[in-house]
């Protein structure tokens, strides 16, 4: 069933994960905007390894109020992207309220870039094994209506780039990060007969929790240091911090028919920062 808003998207459902704050929530609420209802999920828990604290029930509330005050609906769960049946479980919920599925925003992360052995571990479990589970869930909805649709793997300038510290949890990043890219090439070509596109976007530092704390703050000003830079990785446009709702037009952009035959590509919205280097 379609959101009340009409828009570009009136009649899709999207399935966005992360969805409780940042990005996650600037895509739920922009996809909604645009007339999409949405299923929502986020884990709302901690993890030891990331050093700031994570989304809350109370920011996941908060997402479904504002994508409620669009006009459109949405189905939200806590639900832990490393646990596939899990997943799958808010994903079915949310089916069962839409009866389709049309768009996938895998976008789930965590940034524990000063941590050690544990850090590298949940970093890849979260940000491409959760990735990973989050596509897999999907597909057999998205293929079985046999309508098409969009999925958009949310990874960073450090997919593209060798940006990173010598700490696990950094190099971790920046491999998940990478490895997205590598998983998106190939589902756009196995998904291309169902008229599925797949891509990527990779934005530079985004002003969300994940990047407004103390510990990533002093991360990046360490790396700013051995850089020589006073911008981290280093824009190349005068701005140090997008706005998450950039990275959300983007994304809404790719999902719509208007980028109708863009499949398999990487797509920095990043003010020039991979350019950069």
């Amino acid at each position: 069933m379609a959101g009340s808003s009409p828009g570009p998207l009136s009649g899709r459902v999207a399935f966005v994960t992360g969805a409780a704050r940042g990005q996650g929530r600037a895509h739920a609420v922009r996809l909604a905007a645009d007339g999409a209802n949405v299923i929502a999920i986020d884990l709302c828990e901690q993890i030891d390894s990331v050093p700031y604290p994570l989304g809350t029930a109370e920011d996941l509330a908060l997402t479904i109020t504002l994508v409620e005050e669009t006009g459109a609906r949405i189905v939200a769960h806590q639900a832990d992207v490393r646990d596939r049946a899990s997943l799958a479980a808010a994903l079915r919920a949310g089916l069962d309220e839409f009866g389709r599925l049309d768009i996938v925003i895998a976008n789930a992360g965590i940034a524990p870039m000063q941590s050690g052995a544990d850090g590298w571990h949940d970093v890849i479990d979260v940000n491409l094994t959760g990735a990973y589970h989050t596509v897999d869930v999907a597909i057999p909805a998205m293929t079985s209506q046999g309508a098409g649709g969009s999925i958009v793997l949310i990874s960073s300038a450090a997919g593209l780039a060798g940006f990173g510290s010598a700490d696990a949890g950094s190099i971790g990043y920046t491999a998940a990060k990478h490895g997205l890219v590598g998983l998106m090439r190939l589902y756009a070509n196995l998904l291309a007969p169902h008229n599925i596109r797949v891509n990527s976007v990779h934005p530079s530092a985004v002003g969300t929790p994940m990047i407004d704390n103390e510990f990533t703050a002093q991360w990046l000003a360490d790396m700013a240091a051995q850089d020589g830079s006073t911008s981290g990785a280093g824009n190349a446009l005068p701005v140090r911090i997008l706005p998450a709702e950039d990275i959300a037009n983007a994304v809404a952009w790719l999902v719509s028919d208007e980028a109708r035959y863009i499949t398999g590509v990487a797509l920095p919205v990043d003010a020039g920062c991979v350019n950069k280097r």
